[in-house]
């Protein structure tokens, strides 16, 4: 009777074991957080009724099994009664590792931070100034800003793993299941879709219309706008032996050159411009390629050219070997006034404890003297515009993500020898089987991290069929946006893209 009353006990704690252990399991991951609430704005000389959907979207593997959380703000239109002519807009910034924040705080979100237009002044310590976005494209579609896992809100849960989604191809994938999920909960797979992407965000642009393509559920996108683009990475990577990137940053140092009045005074931006891409293509490609084939005399003269567009001295030009890298023109342009130019927008300077480093040492100042008003004013916004509160930091970057982050463009297993990424022939074969998409590039002059003349290379090759590009050109740098008047017309010239 003793053996009995044990094995009876036994076998009850262990069922009550088992059960406590499915328990946990089913409550370990609790439903995802939604935040709605209700505004409306005037765009585009209408008044606007819209919701604001703040929320946690669960990501599942083959298995049903939540392995990420995708946090999104979405802007929808209500009244809307024919979605079939309601397009919407999905949006997101780039790293990889950055969140949403830049482009909905500084570009499209309802509400904007406001910083030096200029780029003569830090922003400073809080309060920061916050405005309603007059410009914003509300009237034209919804908008649903995304933050890829690990920034923002966004990670990994249950099952699921960094590696799953810390990849180029695994980012694509892990968007396009989240865009195919909104879509199907929203009843808006008839609605006309487009992507606007920024940096790196214009990657995984190019990798999502892709991935859109497979997975049994074939979702077209009507277009996509890409803000500093970023596909081929050989334009966009300044290292030594790297001819590409000697050609496509030339014309990016002439401008910012220029602003800073260094060189090419009485000419216009864009006449100086055209002189340095002529210059580029017909003698400086020829010159780098030929190298050490130069005769003291070509190189001379080369030089004194460089010095022209670059606003360097020539000596210095020389000693550089024709090839100045981009950290060395950013401390060498004001090295007379102790300045560093910044790397996404050549118009910032940063003021350097060490005149001498080889290359700004105190980080961009494009980005820190601006980045402080960008993070408190999403959070603000979150907090008291859409009542969201969450256990957890909004990360607005996450810089674990880049050194663990998979660039191999094939399937695991399968060989693959380092090289530049480049998703450009991935577009244009996209670009083939889905004729009625369009696409948009916008380039900042002072933009000396992905360079407006990458852009015109990279576009005019790799398959793609140029005449079905668009491109836009603006008076500042990578966020072109944060010059006021690029931010209208900015506005412009995307409402004009998806009128027509």
């Amino acid at each position: 009777m003793g053996k009995l009353s044990t094995l009876v006990s036994c076998l009850l704690l262990s069922l009550f074991v088992t059960a406590q252990d499915k328990i946990t399991d089913s409550t370990s991951i609790p439903e995802p957080k939604v935040f709605v609430s209700n505004h409306q704005i005037m765009n585009g000389g209408k008044l606007i009724k819209y919701k604001a959907v703040a929320s946690e979207t669960y990501l599942k593997n083959k298995s049903g099994e939540p392995v990420a959380s995708l946090w999104s703000v979405a802007y929808v239109q209500t009244g809307t009664t024919d979605t079939t002519k309601r397009p919407v807009t999905f949006v997101f910034n780039g790293g990889p590792g950055s969140a949403s924040m830049w482009l909905q705080m500084g570009m499209f979100g309802p509400k904007l931070v406001k910083v030096d237009s200029d780029a003569t002044k830090d922003d400073g310590a809080a309060p920061y100034t916050m405005v309603t976005n007059t410009h914003g494209i509300l009237d034209l579609t919804d908008l649903v800003f995304i933050d890829p896992v690990g920034t923002g809100y966004s990670k990994v849960i249950g099952k699921g793993k960094v590696e799953d989604f810390w990849g180029l191809t695994q980012d694509a994938n892990s968007v396009a299941q989240f865009m195919r999920h909104w879509a199907t909960e929203n009843n808006r797979w008839m609605s006309p879709k487009y992507i606007i992407g920024e940096s790196f965000g214009t990657t995984r642009a190019a990798g999502v219309a892709n991935a859109l393509e497979g997975g049994g559920q074939n979702m077209a996108l009507n277009g996509l706008i890409l803000i500093s683009q970023a596909l081929d990475y050989a334009g966009s990577t300044s290292e030594h032996d790297n001819i590409t990137s000697y050609l496509t940053y030339l014309p990016s140092m002439a401008a910012t050159a220029w602003y800073h009045k260094k060189t090419g005074q009485g000419k216009s931006l864009d006449a100086f411009v055209q002189e340095c891409r002529n210059f580029t293509y017909n003698t400086y490609a020829p010159a780098l390629y030929k190298g050490s084939l130069l005769s003291a005399t070509e190189k001379d003269n080369i030089a004194e050219q460089l010095s022209y567009f670059m606003g360097l001295e020539k000596a210095y030009i020389l000693k550089s070997n024709l090839r100045v890298l981009m950290p060395r023109f950013q401390k060498q342009l004001l090295a007379d006034e102790g300045l560093a130019v910044g790397r996404l927008d050549g118009r910032f300077m940063g003021d350097e404890v060490d005149k001498l480093s080889d290359g700004p040492h105190l980080g961009d100042p494009a980005s820190y003297q601006i980045s402080s008003a960008y993070t408190a004013a999403l959070n603000h916004y979150f907090a008291t515009d859409l009542n969201i509160k969450m256990d957890r930091p909004y990360l607005t970057s996450n810089g674990a993500i880049y050194g663990k982050w998979n660039w191999k463009p094939v399937p695991d297993g399968q060989g693959w020898e380092p090289s530049y990424v480049n998703v450009t022939r991935k577009l244009s074969e996209t670009m083939r089987r889905n004729t009625g998409m369009k696409v948009m590039v916008a380039n900042g002059y002072y933009d000396l991290i992905c360079p407006f003349f990458d852009a015109e290379y990279t576009f005019s090759r790799n398959g793609i069929e140029r005449e079905k590009i668009q491109m836009f050109y603006y008076e500042a740098g990578h966020m072109m946006y944060t010059h006021e008047p690029d931010l209208i017309k900015l506005a412009t010239d995307v409402r004009t893209f998806l009128t027509n």
